[in-house]
């Protein structure tokens, strides 16, 4: 990857539909997805890195696997690192494992790591169906900070199941940012990332990033325009280190993102830093070499 030629790092895309048309929710999520956010295309993993490559940008790839919760199959990990390793010049393969899932989990965690270079790892708690500070899922962190790759969890209120009866069964609690600050206390090096601006939890997410070493903030799945100040004021200033460029393509293009961003009140100094160099130096881009299947 040249690093230096691209113009930003989008730390937040979905995998939505895998090689041979599954999809990565059922149709009555994706269905109140859509109504949510607007209809949009569910582009293939080469169609991903073709939009960002056009565009001198590098994007995070990932799925959700929350099939303990909601009983649908899961796009397999091993199809995004494979197809990331394919477009390596522009994509980033996270991985997720439903933390459900045990030990089996953590096998799979390490696998993925060590055989297809898989830098990180994506939690929806919400649709998982657990509180990020259950023992349950401290294996599999344990795992993931040995191995020294990024957690990234879904914070704040979330489109999917919105509309739906009972929401789908998804319960917002599990997405407030305090839960994970538990997580940052008894795994201190473990890298955390708390995705999108945490409606209606934003003051908690502040707070635990400007507290916890390791916990950074993505601003993914909302325009800039509708940022809360606090937030702006925090990545101006405390946080303008932690605070990283994330769209939530394909439902937010960042073609879009980056036209709102530009009117909003950023330090010209520090707009490199979200865009792309904070998140050049927390997953190693310059250092790290990408770990492929032999």
């Amino acid at each position: 990857m040249d690093v230096d030629g691209l113009v930003a790092v989008d730390v937040h895309t979905h995998a939505e539909v895998s090689a041979d048309g599954r999809t990565s929710m059922g149709a009555e999520l994706f269905g109140a997805s859509e109504k949510y956010f607007k209809q949009h295309p569910r582009p293939t993993i080469p169609e991903i890195a073709a939009y960002y490559r056009e565009r001198r940008m590098a994007a995070v790839v990932f799925t959700v696997d929350a099939e303990h919760a909601t009983g649908h199959p899961r796009i397999s990990n091993e199809e995004v690192a494979e197809s990331c390793a394919e477009h390596a010049d522009v994509l980033i393969p996270f991985g997720s494992v439903d933390p459900w899932k045990g030990r089996a989990g953590v096998r799979e965690a390490r696998r993925l790591v060590e055989e297809y270079g898989v830098r990180g790892f994506k939690f929806h708690p919400s649709i998982q169906g657990f509180a990020p500070d259950d023992r349950m899922a401290y294996p599999l962190y344990e795992a993931i900070e040995e191995l020294g790759v990024t957690a990234l969890f879904h914070t704040g209120q979330t489109g999917i199941g919105a509309g739906v009866r009972g929401g789908g069964g998804i319960r917002l609690k599990y997405s407030n940012p305090m839960l994970v600050d538990d997580v940052a206390v008894d795994f201190p090096d473990l890298r955390i990332i708390l995705a999108h601006p945490s409606f209606p939890w934003q003051d908690e997410a502040l707070a635990v990033a400007t507290h916890k070493p390791h916990v950074y903030i993505d601003l993914s799945g909302w325009s800039p325009k509708y940022f809360p100040p606090q937030l702006v004021r925090y990545a101006n200033t405390l946080l303008k280190d932690k605070v990283l460029f994330g769209s939530d393509y394909p439902v937010i293009t960042p073609d879009r993102w980056l036209a709102d961003f530009d009117a909003l009140d950023i330090k010209p100094e520090v707009r490199p830093r979200i865009l792309k160099d904070n998140a050049v130096r927390l997953l190693g881009l310059r250092t790290e070499e990408r770990t492929t299947r032999s």
